[in-house]
């Protein structure tokens, strides 16, 4: 069983004008599903081709050493897109509830609270990674951002369960708002879906 590319869950031109229809056509298409190419590549005749995305993060140390950077870059890269996608919504605007809200207003006082940890977390971000909002195993959230394609799921970060993300590569944003990475960060903000993180907030 092959790896596929998420449809998109909304239109291309959904999230205008905070991300153009050319650059979500380019990220999704192009760089998104270049990731899902690599990965099926990396896994094709092995064990590791019939596991659900996150059950192979979670196995990358099981993954033979020739195999395991592909798979380490290509599968986190596949998640952490295809969990961006769902991180955002056209109906933005709307905020955290229920025991979400009581999580962030605890970690980080309120919702602003969390806005500046996490834009600071993704704004100065160097290089290219991901910001993102987490569940750690004793309930509470905290503010995480990764490097390049790492991902909250490898072993190596301990028991934590993404609620959102944010997209820093610059093939995010760059053809918006080229080195401008604040504004990007600024309405991306405003696409969040914290109806999706409730969800996973709840598991």
């Amino acid at each position: 069983m092959a790896f596929t590319l998420p449809d998109l869950p909304y239109a291309n031109d959904a999230l205008e004008p905070a991300i153009s229809a050319r650059t979500l056509s380019f990220h999704h298409g192009k760089h998104h599903a270049g990731y899902v190419t690599k990965l099926n590549a990396a896994v094709e005749g092995t064990r590791f081709a019939s596991m659900d995305i996150v059950t192979l993060l979670k196995s990358i140390d099981e993954v033979p050493a020739d195999k395991r950077k592909a798979v380490f870059n290509n599968g986190a890269q596949h998640f952490n897109h295809s969990f961006y996608w769902t991180s955002m919504t056209p109906n933005g605007g709307s905020k955290p509830s229920g025991g979400l809200a009581k999580a962030i207003d605890a970690a980080f006082g309120d919702l602003d609270g969390l806005k500046k940890k996490l834009t600071d977390a993704a704004g100065g971000h160097f290089g290219s990674g991901w910001a993102w909002l987490v569940k750690t195993a004793d309930g509470k959230v905290e503010v995480r951002d990764t490097h390049d394609a790492d991902c909250p799921l490898f072993p190596s970060h301990g028991d934590l369960k993404p609620l959102l993300t944010i997209d820093v590569w610059e093939h995010a944003y760059y053809l918006d708002y080229q080195n401008q990475r604040p504004a990007y960060l600024d309405k991306v903000w405003g696409l969040l879906d914290w109806n999706f993180a409730q969800k996973q907030f709840e598991g």
